[in-house]
């Protein structure tokens, strides 16, 4: 399967267990992985190079709390994800729809999409 530079390859087949490799434009990630967590763009406690160095392969961002902090615009004006965590690795951007359900308190849904006051600060977001 090939879309835009991402493409997943399997590499061995046990079963109905499977080994591959994710290709994407930032470089190849073997599957399966253990990813770091960078929730909030940034791996507490390592740096990309401290990263790299574990052989880890590919980092897991949360686009629900890039979206509250620090927001799209300073995101965007940092030069992109990839910029401003300083990784020039792969990133997966869960996209936050675990928190849409989980904080049902906080939310509205609609046909148009989903918005909620911020668990931050109240502001309300779409």
């Amino acid at each position: 399967m090939n879309a835009d530079g991402f493409s997943f390859q399997v590499t061995h087949r046990s079963g109905k267990a499977r080994r591959g490799v994710l290709c994407t434009p930032h470089g190849d990630a073997p599957t399966p992985a253990f990813m770091a967590v960078g929730t909030r763009a940034t791996v507490k406690g390592l740096t990309p190079r401290q990263i790299r160095e574990t052989g880890l392969h590919i980092v897991l961002a949360n686009t629900y709390h890039l979206l509250l902090r620090p927001g799209a615009e300073t995101v965007e004006r940092l030069g992109g994800l990839h910029a401003m965590m300083g990784w020039d690795g792969p990133i997966l951007t869960d996209s936050g729809g675990f928190q849409v359900f989980s904080l049902s308190d906080l939310r509205r849904l609609d046909d148009d999409g989903v918005e909620f006051r911020s668990h931050i600060d109240g502001q309300l977001v779409r």
